[in-house]
């Protein structure tokens, strides 16, 4: 090729036209077609297009522009690695090599922008003759091309401008005759394809900046569907995962509850494998078991996978060739995995020519016509934004499975409370009826001396507090004075005063053992193993089902208590038993008057014992069910605190990250203004009535100034957020090495909104004098807990009492928290201090200031749990002192002291 000089303002004029035109345009493909049109116009040559290099070394042209169809468009056509050698892109890349071509003389003019050893721009940028390869030249020819300009467009992050840039492609110039380039061309297109990359970059931080907004609300809606309550929509959530990813099919498998939820195509394990759901069969729980928390496995071709061979089979019938496994985990706990399926692809790419795949065969091209590639069930390969996806859906569906799991668990907790609960209350109000009963008839047997008419009062009492057809009681103390002495009837059944039992038809060891305290109960006569003569005669008396106990006086068998079901056979409860049991020890007291009495008290205090603990049992559970709320409405609160921090925190970083740019483009803009000023000091009357309509001289003050208000602000927002996060610790160990004066710090930083001054109060000062504390292990949560609990009680205390006390007593009140934290003499315990200047509390305040439910606060706005749990916290789960000190008039101290379990 030769130069020539062509006038360098027309150069320069094209050179803003054509980057005018590439920045117009925020679509790519727009901008690389103007780009080549324009290229073609200023070089005046054939074809100008732009190739993208794939990740393979092969490449596709993009864009074209062609003069008169003089030479074939090649636009879409793909080209192999092998045309453009390995050596060739890195000088491309490494040295920013230009390459001119003629074919006609065979030479090849290099121009690199940058010395290939050091990385450094070569001030000389000469070009470098060499003879042109035959090879190289052969190529052309076949082209149609005779002369060439090849320039290299690289791709920069501008997210990471500390990361070597990448080769994008090349913006290439043919034409059919000799051409001659200018030097300053050559500069020009040089500057044009460094605009490109600029383009290039912008729109890939576009595409990224769509494409993450646009996953952020996939995200958004299916964390919406996962977290409705009451119900949560695992089914529509799955369905929307599995549209965002592109599948076909997806499963998801519950591990806790086994349950399976599928949407579109599903494989299919043959019977000879036993289970049918492939998540139960061994060599996938096998994978599972290996998993890692938060690791995804992408596969792109599931017959190529060895460990897969088993359960490969499940899928021949199916088009599934790839899947995404997405294993879900509740901090170390395998709960559950997700599976989308994506179907097998046909491709087709047109070639520039049949491409021999033969390496051996390193001849040139001898046809650029298009050859067609077709191939068909391939493999799909997975994105990396898609993996990111899968992540954050493996975040959305393991919490969302266990809070599923842990309302499960709560409501039936609950339900098995109240359960529980009615089951003691039932208890407690029949004991209690027992109790009643059983006082009632001491009571008439303590009225009277008369015998009869207290057995008379006993078999009344129990065929009332029995729901029995009768009562009646049977005397064997002497020979031949056997017999029943009293009864008591429900209904038109017979009765049996003055019947004798047949002793010959009972065993002969009876007495005896109705003397040793044994009872006999008999639910059902027709079924029981009874003698003949025994069973006849309970039929000869109406009875389907009795119940027999001793009355005994001292050492002998006075007589037998029993109770009769006539109409239906019944099944005998303990404390029926129990409660006849007592009646027949009354009977005994009602022979000696003096064990009646003692008899009588004994039961009595047994019976109001046992109601009391019962009564207490049912405080206790009450008691526990509120702290289980308590604590779940906690936990709720912290993964809304960590939820809300997570999603303000990536918009916040998206205006603070761009925030920099913002201020350095202003900055240039105003120096660039104040040139123009010095350079051309004389305006004309249009811009003069501009620069004073906007008031130019305070604008250029006041916009930095709103620049680094912005940048103040959003280091707020992001203080806060971190606040937030840290305060809520939801995705750390429960128990691990932590500063607490971190977590006082974002306490107060959650609660500045209540300490700051108002119209309606003038703020609460807060003095902080903290010790060198090292960092130790705790329940970090926990502690935060109880640092909002006690600073929260305090704030308000100041609110309610500071505009009483400025009223009446002390007119210049300035309320304040004071905190200090020390480490003790031995350092063997943290000391914290948590005092205010309120009104403080009397003493039998402050005795009960930890007990559960216990508020001084009205009703409705508080609950009496705070301090309670507090406490607990401090003593049972850190093995510490939690103290409060108070006096009236001298404001209340809350003394906190922890053990020191230093971190490694």
């Amino acid at each position: 090729m030769t130069f020539s000089d062509k006038p360098y303002g027309e150069q320069e004029t094209l050179l803003h036209r054509m980057i005018k035109q590439i920045r117009r345009s925020l679509d790519l493909q727009e901008i690389l077609t103007s780009t080549a049109n324009e290229v073609r116009l200023f070089l005046n040559t054939d074809r100008v297009k732009v190739y993208q290099f794939d990740s393979d070394g092969s490449g596709e042209v993009i864009a074209e522009s062609i003069n008169d169809q003089i030479l074939p468009s090649l636009l879409g056509l793909h080209f192999p690695s092998s045309d453009i050698p390995e050596e060739a892109r890195e000088m491309f890349l490494l040295a920013r090599q230009r390459s001119i071509v003629d074919v006609a003389n065979g030479k090849i003019g290099l121009a690199p922008l940058r010395s290939a050893e050091t990385g450094k721009p070569i001030l000389e940028q000469n070009i470098y003759y060499r003879n042109l390869d035959p090879c190289h030249s052969q190529y052309l020819q076949t082209m149609g091309v005779q002369s060439s300009l090849v320039v290299p467009i690289l791709q920069y992050d501008l997210k990471e401008k500390s990361t070597k840039p990448q080769l994008w492609g090349l913006l290439v110039s043919h034409d059919s005759q000799s051409k001659t380039i200018l030097p300053q061309q050559l500069k020009v297109v040089q500057q044009i394809a460094d605009q490109v990359a600029i383009a290039i970059s912008q729109s890939n931080l576009l595409s990224q900046t769509r494409e993450q907004q646009q996953r952020e609300g996939i995200i958004n809606r299916i964390s919406t569907l996962l977290h409705q309550l009451p119900t949560i929509q695992l089914q529509q959530a799955l369905e929307e995962s599995t549209a965002a990813l592109g599948g076909i099919g997806s499963r998801l498998y519950i591990v806790h509850s086994q349950e399976l939820y599928t949407w579109g195509i599903q494989p299919q394990l043959p019977n000879g494998l036993g289970n049918s759901v492939i998540e139960e069969n061994p060599v996938w729980q096998k994978w599972m078991e290996q998993c890692s928390p938060g690791e995804i496995h992408v596969i792109s071709d599931i017959y190529q996978e060895a460990f897969l061979r088993v359960v490969a089979i499940a899928f021949q019938s199916t088009s599934i060739r790839g899947m995404m496994v997405i294993p879900l985990h509740y901090r170390e706990n395998f709960i559950g995995v997700l599976t989308i399926f994506r179907s097998e692809l046909d491709t087709e790419i047109l070639w520039a020519g049949q491409c021999d795949r033969n390496l051996r065969q390193n001849l040139p091209r001898l046809s650029f016509a298009v050859w067609r590639e077709e191939k068909t069930g391939q493999a799909p390969n997975w994105k990396p934004e898609e993996i990111l996806l899968g992540q954050a859906l493996c975040h959305n569906f393991s919490m969302a499975i266990q809070q599923q799991q842990t309302n499960q668990e709560l409501h039936l907790l609950n339900i098995n409370l109240e359960v529980k609960v009615q089951e003691q209350t039932a208890e407690l109000q029949k004991s209690l009826l027992f109790t009643k009963s059983l006082k009632q008839v001491t009571d008439q047997i303590r009225s009277t001396l008369d015998f009869k008419t207290i057995l008379q009062t006993i078999v009344r009492e129990v065929r009332s507090l029995l729901n029995s057809d009768r009562a009646l009681i049977y005397k064997i103390i002497e020979d031949n004075e056997d017999e029943i002495i009293v009864e008591e009837i429900n209904g038109n059944w017979s009765s049996v005063l003055g019947i004798k039992l047949p002793l010959e038809c009972f065993p002969d060891d009876s007495i005896r053992l109705y003397l040793d305290g044994r009872t006999k109960a008999i639910n059902n006569v027709s079924t029981e193993n009874l003698s003949d003569c025994h069973r006849d005669f309970l039929v000869n008396l109406q009875i389907q089902s009795n119940l027999i106990v001793p009355i005994k006086t001292d050492t002998k068998l006075w007589g037998l208590l029993i109770v009769h079901q006539c109409q239906a056979p019944r099944i005998w409860q303990e404390a029926e038993i129990d409660l006849l049991q007592q009646l027949a020890d009354q009977a005994a007291i009602a022979i000696h008057q003096a064990r009646l009495y003692e008899q009588s008290c004994t039961a009595e205090a047994q019976a109001i014992t046992k109601a009391a603990q019962l009564e207490h049992t049912l405080y206790q559970l009450r008691e526990t069910q509120s702290k289980l709320i308590h604590t779940e409405k906690m936990s709720a609160l912290g993964q809304l605190v960590a939820g809300i921090a997570h999603e303000i925190n990536n918009p916040v970083n998206f205006i603070y990250g761009n925030l920099r740019h913002a201020d350095d483009y202003t900055k240039q803009l105003l120096d660039l203004l104040q040139l123009y000023q010095s350079q051309y000091p004389q305006t004309n009357h249009t811009i003069d009535s501009a620069i004073e309509a906007i008031d130019f001289d305070f604008l250029i003050q006041d916009l930095p100034k709103i620049i680094s208000s912005m940048r103040v602000g959003a280091d707020r927002i992001r203080s806060i957020v971190l606040s937030l996060r840290n305060f809520s610790r939801l995705d750390e160990a429960e128990n691990k090495s932590v500063d607490l004066h971190e977590g006082i710090d974002n306490t107060l930083l959650i609660l500045q909104h209540r300490l700051k001054r108002n119209s309606a109060f003038q703020g609460i000062e807060v003095m902080k004098d903290y010790g060198n504390l090292p960092k130790i292990i705790c329940y970090a949560g926990q502690m935060n807990q109880v640092f909002m609990n006690v600073i929260n009680n305090a704030i308000d205390v100041l609110t309610e009492v500071t505009e009483t006390i400025q009223e009446q007593t002390n007119p210049d009140f300035l309320p304040t928290i004071r905190i200090s934290t020390r480490l003790s003499s031995d350092n063997s315990h943290i000391l914290i201090s948590i005092a205010d200047n309120g009104p403080g509390m009397n003493e039998d305040l402050k005795n009960r200031i930890f007990e559960p439910f216990f508020t001084t606060k009205p009703v409705g706005k508080g609950t009496g749990l705070g301090l309670a749990i507090s406490y607990q916290i401090i003593v049972e789960r850190h093995s510490g002192l939690m103290e409060c000190i108070s006096q009236p008039g001298q404001g209340t101290e809350f003394w906190i002291e922890i053990p020191v379990k230093y971190a490694n």
